[in-house]
């Protein structure tokens, strides 16, 4: 398991699932009360004002009992939740909650550490963040992180210790101090890093030979759609766009949809339910329809990036490369617990224009490969310039 100080992975989350939440609130916010929301505050408040039924009421009755009882009501949900049978269902602290909301706006308060537990329980530095105190300070990936301000981390689940540097104990805000043990081969030492409010930068933009622009997005955070787009427009003319979701785990599916507008005329981007009430998400106008353009997946593209990469599928507006996607395409609705905690269970799934549904099954790509994807991704476009 792995993860990063920008939020900690829930317990119930894996390969790499770490922004479905965010997915699924936002998704599912905007169908309870009629609109899809653009900002955090508004999938917060919905979240935290819809009304719960069926299962979601079972989940609140076993909280509220518990609470009665002078238990804890979120250990309650969570069994609830669990006999419920439902794949993605989960309940979520407050704590856990607020990360998220967070993550929304694409920035964080951490120290720019990404880290993995190994199988020895020890936790490695796996990725520091450029320009980030960790950085500064001159940690690198493959150091040990042995504490966090005096307490062992050996053995702790990587969400516990990404709680320990980001203080969420102490809801410690940007330029607070936390203590870190390091250790390098032989070499242990400690030093004091402060943290920062840091940038997810959820979008990068790179350049290969011929001019073909690489645009890869890790999750949809608040502004990355834009940030799509702009990407676009400043492409070089008439050549090629690679469209990376490989490891893209999901975010704000107003973002992904703004992503989609980026290469489309307007038109159905995906259809979902809940509850058995249908609605519609659409692409705006105006879009860029005629350059070349590849759409590179794996087995951890997942939610808002599935969505997205059906769109331009079954639209014929991308060829696909990779491997069969993760396959998450159920919509969650999100509901407080008498604790604060906000339990989310299953209420429906989305479809792509086509009808095909993602959940359990994923996207398919047009082209398989494992292998050299960004070269095969080159020489597909080559033939699509060529066309």
């Amino acid at each position: 398991m792995s993860g990063r100080d920008l939020f900690c992975q829930p317990r119930r989350f894996g390969r790499g699932a770490a922004l479905t939440l965010v997915f699924a609130s936002v998704l599912v916010a905007g169908a309870a009360t009629g609109s899809l929301p653009g900002d955090r505050k508004t999938s917060a408040d919905a979240a935290g004002s819809a009304a719960p039924a069926g299962r979601h009421m079972d989940v609140a009755e076993a909280a509220a009992e518990a609470m009665a009882e002078g238990k804890s009501p979120m250990e309650a949900a969570q069994r609830a939740v669990s006999r419920s049978g439902d794949r993605w269902g989960a309940v979520y602290s407050q704590g856990e909650y607020k990360e998220f909301e967070e993550a929304l706006d694409g920035e964080y308060t951490g120290v720019g550490l990404w880290a993995r537990r190994e199988r020895d329980g020890r936790i490695e530095v796996t990725k520091v963040g450029t320009g980030s105190p960790a950085a500064t300070a001159g940690i690198r990936a493959g150091d040990l992180l042995r504490s966090v301000d005096g307490k062992k981390v050996d053995g702790r689940p990587v969400t516990e210790v990404v709680s320990l540097l980001r203080g969420d104990a102490k809801d410690a805000p940007a330029g607070t101090p936390v203590k870190v043990g390091l250790e390098r081969g032989t070499h242990a030492w400690d030093l004091t890093l402060r943290r920062a409010r840091l940038s997810t930068d959820s979008v990068t933009v790179s350049e290969l030979a011929g001019g073909i622009t690489v645009i890869r997005i890790s999750s949809f955070t608040k502004g990355s759609g834009d940030a799509v787009r702009e990407a676009v427009r400043q492409a070089p003319a008439a050549t090629g766009v690679v469209l990376d979701l490989r490891g893209n785990s999901g975010g704000l599916v107003t973002e992904a949809v703004t992503a989609a507008s980026a290469f489309l005329d307007g038109g159905l981007v995906a259809t979902y339910d809940v509850d058995g009430d249908q609605r519609a998400l659409h692409a705006d106008p105006g879009g860029d329809t005629d350059r070349p353009l590849v759409a590179l997946v794996d087995g951890g593209t997942m939610s808002a990036a599935e969505l997205l990469t059906g769109a331009l599928q079954d639209r014929g507006r991308a060829v696909v490369v990779g491997t069969r996607t993760f396959g998450k395409g159920s919509v969650q609705m999100p509901s407080r617990l008498p604790d604060g905690s906000v339990a989310e269970l299953t209420v429906g799934h989305y479809r792509t224009p086509s009808g095909r549904t993602v959940d359990g099954t994923g996207i398919t790509p047009d082209l398989d490969a494992d292998r050299g994807v960004l070269e095969r991704a080159e020489t597909v476009l080559s033939g699509l310039g060529d066309s």
